[in-house]
């Protein structure tokens, strides 16, 4: 065996996913942790500001995700302020954030008002002060005025601009750097060193001066930032709301007494009371009492579910009718709340395909953006109007500006954030945004019978006797060999057999077969338990009678266990397990969608066959193994089909890892969950048709950003380089281009916010 290094489960060798890496060969449960892993080894090594620090807090970009480091700053890429992944201290840094651009828009737009009326009465006459103060006056004035908001408000403009240069990453602070260096510099220049310039270039002889252009573009795009980090700090309300729902203090039954102590000080094995009106403390089993229990923060599901002794309750569910004592089995990082906090984290940080696409189009957006403002100031100052350079300097200025990249970069990274998080509050939990993305195109619906299509409960309802053969020697033998086993069905037999006072024996030699049934010695007796087929393996024939009732029980939608010792059949169970209640109208509903759902089960053909009737399914695959579900999938994504499988058993993780998009039911096995993309909290099917639905939303929510974006750039790039102006004798100032860009990149945003309102 070896072990998975991304989530450090126990793995096959022989028939695992593989992967080599310095000269050592890795091994994975699934294609997405051997990704993840080649992943993370090539960011690269000690100098690569990428790497994942190996402690400590860590700081991500929300349009680049694979960006991390150990400290607060700018993303390298397209440099925006890095988020803190410590969701402790994450709002503590967002309203520092917020409260520095604050600052910086409030002190630059003071500065900038007088500069904007200065500036005035060279725009329009009616406010000219040239009665009350000098060109050259108001001139200088400007420039004092306008130095501190673009060097010192501004400021962070230049850094991310130099860094984008150094890391060869143009971005939106490139453009908005040479923007506002173009107009400061050449007032600045024209202000200081005027007969430089030839007379060509004046108006009523006098050169333009653009510093109310520097600072109002400085000033809106502080106000954009602003704007932007406050929505996007809601993005993150999700995982904030999570965090409250847990439970601060319990009360822990100790030697006899009751003692009120802080939820961290719990250990695993610890006996708590809950009453009614609390929280559950953390994960475990109840072993007294009686209650019902609101499950709605994890599940979505309004209604309360009834539990008894020996249920388990999840930690953060909320307590309503009766007390009880529960046994905590799972503590911190182990309890499923803190394991769907780190699930939704991780998903809004991982991106989707359609994300490669922005990106290779964002790698040549700059420049190209860059090389219009250049051909755009040549064309106006060759054939431009006087004075030509003032006109070829405003319209570069005005390009360089309103062709952000901003909004386009936010368009998925922002929808995906929102969306994980509206999902993970109605109990859907995707581990990343690709499974997210996939999930839009399926064509086919897998799903497993027990625990998925059923409640995942059955009970023996029925048995049948060889002849001399004592009920009671059957459930020793069936029971003690079913004490050690995984399976579903293993449970209804050992609980039938304790409610008959039948006392269980231990195995020796316990053995496993995946897909065929159990074997060991007691007594020093071969036993034995499973199908038909691997009962036949060790026993030959099956006796005509037994199969006979076999038939009958299978007709009344019952599994089937056989049961023999020492070569020999001595018995059969009858194992029923409900229908969901909601398994028929999902059925349905994903009819209506448009997908064709198929049952794969490893039960006999007839019961499934019952069942499959019962729910209207298009098709049933029985008697499988695990290598069979999986050698389906493979064959129907070779048709062209895309695949969704649901499954909540170790026997469905190879074809959950194997599908375009694996859904497990949160009702599973540890195993059935990792190897999926997606977690159903409530293990119910109806949850399928969520996903779908918060799939299809969130990718057109996606589709409505990058429109936004395109259409945005497609349209105010020629109109700020001037195409107007022959036509209608429109121009674009560069304040209103700085202010329609700002307003792009906060339109994204609040579009991608209205996941948050999604029905489900």
């Amino acid at each position: 065996m070896a072990v998975d290094p991304v989530c450090k489960m126990q793995v096959s060798e022989q028939g695992s996913i593989k992967a080599e890496h310095d000269g050592q060969m890795f091994y994975f449960c699934s294609e997405h942790c051997r990704q993840k892993f080649l992943v993370q080894k090539n960011r690269g090594g000690a100098s690569s500001p990428e790497k994942r620090p190996s402690s400590g807090p860590v700081y991500t970009c929300p349009m680049h995700p694979e960006v991390e480091q150990d400290h607060p700053g700018d993303c390298p890429k397209c440099g925006m302020t890095l988020e803190s992944q410590n969701v402790d201290n994450a709002e503590e840094e967002e309203q520092k954030e917020s409260r520095s651009l604050a600052r910086k828009f409030w002190i630059g737009l003071v500065f900038a008002v007088p500069v904007f009326i200065l500036a005035l009465q060279e725009m329009i006459p009616a406010f000219s002060f040239k009665g009350l103060i000098s060109s050259k006056f108001s001139g200088w004035l400007q420039f004092i005025l306008a130095t501190p908001v673009v060097f010192w408000a501004g400021g962070f403009f230049y850094t991310r601009a130099w860094k984008s240069i150094v890391n060869r990453s143009l971005n939106m602070f490139t453009l908005i750097a040479m923007g506002v260096s173009v107009a400061y510099f050449y007032s600045a220049i024209a202000l200081v060193f005027p007969q430089i310039f030839p007379e060509s270039f004046r108006m009523g002889g006098e050169l333009g001066l653009y510093f109310e252009a520097a600072v109002f573009i400085t000033v809106l795009v502080i106000f954009g930032q602003y704007l932007e980090a406050r929505a996007r700090a809601k993005t993150g309300q999700a995982i904030k709301a999570l965090l409250g729902l847990a439970a601060k203090n319990a009360h822990r039954l100790k030697d006899g007494k009751e003692e009120e102590i802080p939820v961290d000080d719990i250990q695993k094995g610890d006996f708590l009371r809950v009453r009614p009106g609390e929280k559950v403390p953390l994960d475990g089993v109840i072993t007294e009492g009686k209650s019902t229990i609101d499950e709605s923060m994890i599940s979505g599901e309004p209604t309360p579910v009834e539990k008894k002794a020996g249920d388990r309750v999840i930690g953060a569910t909320v307590n309503q009718t009766g007390a009880f004592v529960m046994k905590t089995e799972k503590i911190g990082s182990e309890t499923l709340l803190s394991q769907i906090i780190h699930m939704v984290s991780d998903a809004q940080r991982s991106r989707a395909p359609i994300q490669g696409l922005v990106d290779k189009v964002a790698g040549y957006f700059v420049p190209v953006v860059i090389l219009v403002s250049l051909i755009t100031f040549i064309v106006w100052l060759i054939w431009g109007p006087k004075p030509a350079l003032a006109y070829a300097l405003v319209n570069a200025i005005s390009v360089l500006i309103i062709a952000c990249p901003c909004a386009l970069g936010l368009a998925t990274p922002m929808s995906i954030m929102v969306g994980v998080g509206r999902g993970a509050k109605a109990g859907i939990l995707v581990k990343n945004a690709e499974a997210l993305e996939k999930a839009e195109k399926i064509t086919y619906v897998l799903t497993d019978k027990t625990g998925t299509l059923t409640e995942g409960k059955p009970r023996v309802t029925a048995n049948y006797l060889s002849a001399g053969i004592d009920e009671k020697y059957l459930f020793e033998i069936a029971g003690s060999l079913e004490k050690s086993s995984e399976h579903p069905l293993a449970r209804a037999v050992v609980d039938y057999a304790k409610e008959k006072g039948i006392n269980l024996k231990d195995i020796q030699g316990f053995e496993s077969v995946t897909g065929g049934g159990v074997k060991g010695k007691l007594k020093g007796q071969d036993v034995f338990l499973g199908k038909d087929k691997f009962i036949e393996g060790l026993t030959g024939k099956l006796p005509d009678d037994l199969m006979k009732q076999a038939t009958d029980f299978q007709e009344k939608a019952q599994t089937v266990v056989w049961v023999g010792v020492d070569k020999k059949v001595i018995g059969i169970l009858g194992i029923s397990d409900p229908i969901k209640k909601t398994s028929l109208a999902a059925i349905e509903e994903l009819h209506r969608l448009g997908l064709k759902v198929i049952m794969l089960t490893g039960d006999n053909k007839k019961t499934a066959q019952v069942i499959a009737k019962e729910l209207k399914i298009d098709d049933v695959r029985s008697e499988l193994a695990p290598q069979d579900k999986q050698k389906i999938v493979k064959e129907l994504k070779a048709q062209g089909a895309l695949v969704m499988v649901a499954g909540d058993g170790i026997n469905d993780a190879p074809a959950l890892a194997e599908a375009e998009v694996g859904v497990a039911m949160g009702t599973g096995t540890d195993v059935a969950i990792k190897s999926a993309g997606i977690t159903l909290v409530k293990g119910d099917l109806q949850g399928i048709v969520k996903v779908l639905k918060l799939s299809r939303v969130v990718m057109r929510n996606i589709r409505q950003n990058l429109f936004f974006a395109f259409i945005y750039n497609a349209v105010g790039v020629p109109v700020a380089a001037g195409i107007l102006y022959p036509f209608f004798g429109v121009l674009l100032s560069p304040m209103i281009a700085g202010a329609a860009m700002s307003f792009s990149s906060v339109s994204v945003i609040g579009n991608s916010l209205r996941l948050r309102r999604l029905e489900l």
